[in-house]
């Protein structure tokens, strides 16, 4: 497939310094340096942010750092916030664990705040970045009839999903992490879809897919490199699904790559709901 360039004819300097930050994190990391070891994981995607928004920017001549600096800085600890939520979701599921961290608290608590704040950009920029693939931006399906009733069974599907793992016992919420990355997508997407506005709903009753399709797209390439440069790092996390869990990829079981694109598609609705929310409020007190 071949990217679409409204944009420039190169990559800004920021976006090769991304480069560089990746190139550069990746050989001290395998010529052992300590420091570079344990925070491998936000410099690589730290590095890749940057990178990412560099390519969209090239391709659209915006993005979110250049164009929408103060949206970009919002997002940062959104998404520490966002994973949070997460976070405690799997005091109940036991579904990972973390290892190699620093052992002084403020340096444990920097590395998970700088890696935390690195997930939501990185599904975003590269959603981004994929919508511009010819292949995706020419889609077009027909469109669906979104009825009240459908959106009344979304919400009720949805605080299922999220209310069950916390009413069941722990050995029964170890298997419930799906309920979990599907949950917050038929919670909160109608009510996005009420408001009038970014809305995977709304676009699918226009009949576009693009958002969808790149967000799937998004959760696939970020899941592989967080596996990826997991992997090696020194500071990491391991699994412990309950179904195959010995059949992996990198550290990850094979099922739980399952999980990477809803993970994406619930990523952009969680920011849709937080923005949607802001405008609803500013226009209700204007």
């Amino acid at each position: 497939m071949r990217m679409e360039d409204k944009g420039g004819s190169g990559l800004k300097v920021y976006g090769w310094i991304g480069l560089a930050v990746i190139g550069i994190s990746e050989i001290l990391l395998f010529a052992g340096v300590p420091l570079v070891r344990t925070f491998f994981t936000p410099l690589a995607w730290s590095g890749y942010i940057l990178f990412a928004d560099g390519l969209v920017f090239r391709q659209k001549g915006n993005s979110l750092i250049m164009s929408r600096p103060r949206e970009f800085l919002l997002l940062l600890p959104l998404s520490i916030g966002f994973w949070l939520i997460f976070e405690f979701y799997n005091l109940y599921l036991r579904n990972w664990h973390y290892a190699g961290l620093p052992e002084e608290l403020l340096l444990r608590l920097l590395g998970y705040a700088w890696a935390f704040a690195t997930i939501w950009p990185a599904i975003l920029e590269t959603a981004e970045l994929m919508e511009g693939w010819k292949g995706i931006s020419r889609r077009k399906i027909r469109p669906w009839r979104i009825r009240k009733g459908h959106l009344v069974f979304s919400l009720v599907f949805g605080a299922f999903g999220l209310i069950l793992p916390l009413l069941t016992s722990l050995r029964v919420a170890h298997y419930l992490a799906a309920p979990v990355w599907l949950g917050f997508i038929f919670l909160l997407d109608p009510l996005n879809y009420r408001m009038g506005r970014d809305s995977l709903l709304l676009d699918l009753e226009r009949g576009d897919p693009r958002k969808l399709y790149s967000l799937l797209l998004s959760g696939v390439l970020c899941g592989f490199l967080w596996e990826f440069w997991n992997y090696w790092a020194g500071a990491r996390w391991y699994y412990t699904i309950p179904i195959a869990g010995h059949i992996k990829i990198f550290e990850m079981p094979v099922l739980g790559y399952l999980g990477f694109p809803p993970f994406a598609v619930e990523c952009f609705i969680l920011w849709a709901f937080v923005k949607n929310g802001f405008r609803w409020a500013r226009a209700s007190h204007g």
